[in-house]
């Protein structure tokens, strides 16, 4: 081990100095080595680009031959195009030559033609003057001669004829109405009940009897007060009737006094509280019943109002005939009238459905039931469509549409049905009176007869003031009063018969 400082201190100078010029000899050898390395790779680079721009200098001049050739073929394709344009001018021009030559030759020979039209219709003017000169007529005139001479020698078989095409032409229509409405009842058909004005409640017993009249009868006043209905107790046994000409508030009254019998406890309180719990069950029921009309008929995009007012049809009649299921009936009726004859089948069907729904309030508000229903319909924005389809099957409005003939005709077609409707003698035969008092008011009518329950009206008239042209007429004279005078269901056939007897005697 050194124990001299100095001596120590030099040796560590010295080998600092000996490794720094280790170092720098290294960093000498390995400059030298990457500047090689260099060298070698800058080389190799120039190398590969002379490569490159040859071969670039390869495919430009390739390009460049491509180029020149495709230009060159260009330039005679344009060639040739440019010799075949040349020609089709020429022959254009050929063309259009020879038409402005036709053109002039058919000016030429038009003016040529009017003037020997006009030459003609002066001679023809001339002619015609010579002829009301030397007849003495105008040529009106002789018209109207000619025409009076025809009628008058063959009125006979003008009416013949005419009778004839009107006999062919409505036996063609009746045909094929026939089958349209006979196909459309059989495809639909419902049993038809009237309905009547009183509805009976069957009890469990007959003790119930006095619980329902009350002591001095206040049960039975309130229930009749609160209901609207008459409560008839009689001898019938274990069941009372219920009576009114509101179907309504006869289906609310049975409700109710169903609810007192299972509840047991009859007294007024009670019958308010259960009056007012079946008027609620009434509201649902008559909601129900709309949606299951609609939904019966294929009808499924009414206002809530409206199927409301369908279920309250069902408490309606007419005639005895349930309003609801005449709509309904109505409704298969006319659609498939409608399909048929290739209308608008769900137009049709929401006019027959809807015919009588101002019947559902119409005894609320003042006006028609027609007119009603129109008002409602548009409140509850109804297309303009439907409504002109409902409105004219009483001939309130005129028929708009063809939809609306049909739903006139189903619903004529469902009050018919026998069984249907309900009328009264007295109506039915002042109805027979006003029909022959309408004919026999026409002059020339001998006797009229109404006949097939004022289905038919046969006319007898007086042949001597009524010939076969003035029967055919008088039938549409009589037939248009009808319609104007007298109120009745369906249709009357009118026929008139002239009949001549000629008698002589041989002595």
């Amino acid at each position: 081990m050194i124990q001299d400082p100095l001596l120590a201190g030099g040796l560590a100078v010295l080998g600092i100095v000996i490794g720094y010029f280790i170092r720098l000899g290294v960093a000498k050898r390995l400059h030298s080595s990457l500047e090689q390395k260099a060298e070698k790779e800058f080389e190799t680079a120039r190398t590969q680009s002379k490569e490159i721009v040859l071969e670039a200098q390869t495919k430009a001049a390739s390009l460049l031959a491509e180029g020149q050739k495709e230009e060159k073929e260009r330039k005679q394709e344009l060639r040739r195009l440019e010799e075949r344009l040349i020609k089709k001018e020429d022959s254009l021009e050929g063309t259009v030559k020879e038409l402005e030559s036709q053109n002039r030759r058919i000016a030429e020979k038009e003016i040529e033609l009017k003037k020997k039209d006009e030459e003609v219709r002066g001679l023809h003017e001339k002619a015609v003057l010579e002829i009301e000169r030397v007849a003495g007529l105008s040529r009106e005139e002789a018209k109207k001669a000619i025409f009076s001479e025809f009628e008058t020698g063959h009125r006979q078989e003008i009416a013949d004829a005419i009778s004839k095409l009107e006999r062919e032409r409505r036996d063609e229509i009746e045909k094929k109405g026939m089958e349209i409405i006979t196909g459309a009842i059989q495809r639909y058909a419902r049993n038809s009940i009237a309905d009547v004005t009183t509805s009976v409640v069957t009890l469990p017993n007959e003790e119930l009897k006095a619980k329902i009249i009350g002591r001095e009868g206040r049960n039975i006043r309130t229930f009749e007060r609160l209901t609207g209905v008459e409560l008839i107790v009689d001898e019938t046994p274990e069941s009372v009737i219920l009576s009114s000409f509101d179907p309504m508030r006869r289906e609310l009254a049975k409700i109710s006094l169903e609810k007192l019998l299972k509840d047991g406890r009859i007294q007024p309180a009670k019958i308010e509280e259960k009056v007012e719990e079946a008027r609620q069950e009434l509201e649902d029921r008559i909601h129900k019943i709309g949606e299951e009309a609609a939904y019966e008929v294929g009808i499924l995009d009414l206002p809530k109002e409206i199927i409301y007012l369908l279920g309250r049809l069902n408490f309606r009649t007419s005639y005895g005939q349930n309003v609801l299921l005449h709509s309904i009936e109505m409704t298969h009726i006319a659609g498939m009238i409608a399909s048929e004859l290739h209308l608008n089948v769900e137009v049709t069907k929401k006019g027959a459905l809807l015919h009588d729904i101002g019947k559902a309030i119409d005894h609320e508000v003042e006006g028609t039931h027609v007119e009603i229903g129109r008002k409602l319909l548009k409140k509850y924005n109804i297309s303009e469509a439907v409504i002109h389809a409902m409105e004219s099957h009483h001939d309130e409005y005129p028929y708009a549409t063809p939809e609306s003939y049909i739903v006139g005709a189903a619903d004529a077609i469902s009050a018919a049905r026998p069984g249907a409707r309900r009328d009264t003698l007295e109506k039915y035969v002042k109805r027979l009176e006003e029909i022959e008092k309408v004919v026999n008011a026409f002059d020339g009518v001998k006797q009229s007869y109404a006949v097939s329950a004022g289905r038919e009206v046969r006319v007898f008239v007086v042949p001597e003031k009524i010939d076969d042209f003035g029967a055919l007429e008088l039938a549409k004279k009589i037939a248009n009063k009808i319609q104007s005078d007298v109120k009745y269901p369906g249709e009357i056939k009118v026929t008139v018969i002239r009949e001549v007897k000629a008698v002589e005697y041989a002595r």
